[in-house]
């Protein structure tokens, strides 16, 4: 399994920035990597910056959130529609595309999916995949 340290998963999303900004090949996960940080504009002088990137701390003090963790999270969003696990994410996704912006239902995904793995932490437990798919549905019900 593959297990990237801090500076890899930074690293990647700064290289695929910089290759769609030059417009050379995109590989990989790189096509999407660099489709989610196009759609953060806010994030693109950080990863145009690999060397403060790799060096910039995100306190859950300083009230924002860390920007690769977020771009991290879209990224296995992204992941688990794709291959529809866990079961049941994919039609709970399309039923919030449908009353939505593609780019504002991944954020209910992920609100939800960042929710999911707080709880299991906090508990010392797994993750409830079910109750994520479930969260998910709830909020798609709602909207």
């Amino acid at each position: 399994m593959f297990n990237p340290s801090r500076e890899q998963v930074r690293l990647f999303f700064c290289d695929a920035w910089k290759k769609h900004v030059d417009r050379l090949p995109l590989v990989g996960a790189e096509v999407t990597a660099a489709d989610i940080a196009a759609r953060h504009p806010e994030y693109h002088a950080l990863l145009s910056d690999p060397k403060g990137a790799v060096d910039k701390e995100w306190a859950p003090e300083g009230g924002a959130m860390n920007p690769f963790l977020h771009l991290s999270l879209h990224l296995a969003i992204h992941e688990q529609v794709s291959i529809d696990q866990p079961p049941g994410i994919r039609l709970a996704f399309e039923q919030l595309r449908a009353r939505m912006d593609p780019h504002d239902a991944e954020h209910v995904l992920l609100d939800c999916l960042g929710e999911t793995i707080w709880r299991a932490q906090s508990q010392g437990q797994p993750m409830d995949a079910m109750a994520y798919v479930d969260a998910v549905k709830r909020k798609a019900s709602l909207i």
